[in-house]
């Protein structure tokens, strides 16, 4: 029997035969869904007086706070993607090739050992507070709250945007801005009036990663004190001994984030940018800048600066601080080596389960397919703090052996990052040309010979690719490893959690850098090979 059967029609639509493909895909797709359905499940088991809390003041002041900090980061974030995009992609901007690499590398910084770099420099008796000291400053302005929430979350957010909006800018045919600038429109005129319009869809994808990024946000909130529902939900089960409160507050945290994902669709779904003749698209012209080559330049130096130089350059002096004066940094290395290891285990489980739901979403497409495939994506729409939650109740009342073990710390990755595994399988199994598989059919090789030997070697870029997005974001999650790692088992992202609140900042800056060090290795793989547009 063969996973693989050609079939006539336009696209690869391959009939598949082995039914256990299927099972496979079906159960991947089934486990990513456990935390929602747990969730449901415990929050109608909750009484009045809990169902009674979602309508309380509390609750409203939360909620505002959420959707505002979301809608003022992702605005300001726009404002900053946008800009960057347009100038490291179309114009004759001086190291265009390097900025497109620097200007993401804030990927690589979670939201929480930004926002300690930021309280260390910026807060009270912070870095910045001791150099004006012989200047008679006592105190400056606190970062806390609101401010520092919305500042950190833009600059360490704002790449989720920028990348999509140069993908959008690559994928478009410049033929309608030649034609603006032929009726007389100067280049930016051309831009604000038909590049920015058409790209609507990819600002839209951006602006919706980075409101589910900034309302399932936990490190930078908490760091900052700024109340919102994440944040609430983790200072709640500490001093709450109802479960089922919590799964009602935590059922009203996936509501906001189910109407932000409504609105999206609602402005998307009849989106079209498409050529309607024949054509091919061509080389985009690049704007020449002139006297605005060097202010340019400087602007994205003062972005970047601020979201990279400063947090290393106060990680690095609170680390020469705690060594001048003796610090030791016990467990650090333990904590290194319990991160790498759970990120390559979330990284590996995580590609071998979306391998088959790929292969049934490009190979199959159909209603059952669509099916699988939202499915899989439940559990990233999920803030971790909310998956995690959802597994301490199922763990404890379903499997009780899996409590607080590496394996469900495991299951918690993978269902809160199975999409990005699917993405990059999918992106280039879509390029394998069915008929190469078919070819190593008629050789007498089986449907698994086959994969092994012809499919996998063709989809590796993809496989290493979803393998090193999911091994990033399992290094930098932090809310799901505090709640459900063994005990004993500290990543460095709950160490430096820990190292932060006893105050201990020089261990907490060794820890952040070498964190950061950790999360570059995947940033180098994903963006390494970026091709120069002008090549």
């Amino acid at each position: 029997m063969s996973i693989f059967s050609g079939a006539a029609g336009f696209g690869p639509r391959l009939r598949l035969r082995i039914p256990a493909l299927w099972l496979l895909a079906l159960a991947a797709a089934a486990a990513a869904c456990i935390p929602l359905v747990y969730l449901v499940i415990r929050a109608a088991q909750a009484d009045s007086d809990a169902w009674a809390d979602v309508f309380s003041n509390e609750t409203g002041r939360l909620l505002l706070n959420t959707a505002v900090l979301a809608l003022t980061v992702t605005a300001t974030s726009a404002g900053l993607a946008l800009p960057m995009a347009y100038l490291t992609e179309r114009t004759d901007l001086p190291f265009a090739r390097w900025w497109r690499s620097i200007t993401i590398m804030p990927l690589a910084v979670p939201s929480y050992v930004g926002g300690f770099a930021f309280i260390v420099a910026f807060g009270p008796h912070g870095s910045m507070q001791q150099l004006l000291a012989p200047l008679g400053v006592e105190s400056i302005p606190s970062l806390y709250g609101f401010v520092g929430a919305w500042l950190t979350l833009t600059l360490f957010t704002y790449p989720y945007l920028l990348l999509v909006i140069r993908a959008g800018l690559r994928d478009l045919d410049p033929a309608l801005e030649d034609a603006a600038r032929s009726l007389g429109q100067s280049a930016w005129g051309a831009f604000w009036r038909v590049t920015v319009p058409q790209l609507r869809v990819p600002l839209a994808a951006g602006s919706l990663l980075v409101a589910l990024y900034v309302i399932s946000d936990f490190g930078a909130v908490s760091m900052m004190r700024f109340d919102t529902f994440t944040r609430a939900i983790f200072v709640r089960f500490g001093s709450s001994f109802d479960r089922s409160t919590l799964a009602v507050l935590s059922l009203v945290l996936v509501a906001l984030i189910a109407l932000v994902l409504a609105i999206d669709w609602s402005q998307r779904r009849n989106a079209r940018y498409h050529r309607l003749g024949a054509g091919a698209a061509r080389t985009p012209r690049l704007i020449q800048l002139r006297r605005y080559r060097w202010p340019a330049s400087a602007g994205l130096l003062l972005v970047t600066a601020v979201a990279l130089l400063v947090p290393v350059a106060v990680l690095f002096h609170w680390l020469a601080n705690g060594l001048r004066q003796g610090e030791t940094f016990p467990g650090l290395w333990t904590a290194a080596l319990h991160s790498l290891e759970a990120s390559a285990l979330a990284g590996g489980v995580a590609v071998a389960a979306a391998v088959p739901i790929a292969i049934v979403v490009v190979r199959r497409p159909g209603f059952l397919a669509r099916i699988i495939d939202r499915a899989a994506y439940v559990g990233y729409a999920l803030p971790g703090i909310v998956v995690a939650f959802a597994l301490i109740f199922f763990s404890l009342r379903v499997t009780p052996g899996l409590y607080q073990t590496l394996g469900i710390l495991i299951f918690a990755y993978v269902a809160l990052f199975l999409p990005q595994a699917i993405s990059g399988l999918r992106s280039s199994l879509v390029r394998v040309q069915p008929g190469i598989e078919e070819a190593s059919r008629s050789l007498n090789r089986n449907s698994w010979q086959t994969f092994y030997s012809v499919t996998l070697p063709l989809i590796a870029p993809g496989v290493l690719a979803g393998f090193a997005l999911v091994f990033l974001t399992t290094m930098k999650e932090l809310p799901a490893t505090l709640l459900l790692a063994p005990i004993g088992f500290e990543t460095l992202a709950t160490h430096l959690w820990a190292q932060h609140q006893d105050v201990y900042f020089a261990r907490a800056a060794a820890n952040a850098l070498l964190l950061l060090g950790c999360a570059a290795l995947p940033m180098i793989i994903l963006f390494g090979n970026d091709r120069d547009l002008r090549a």
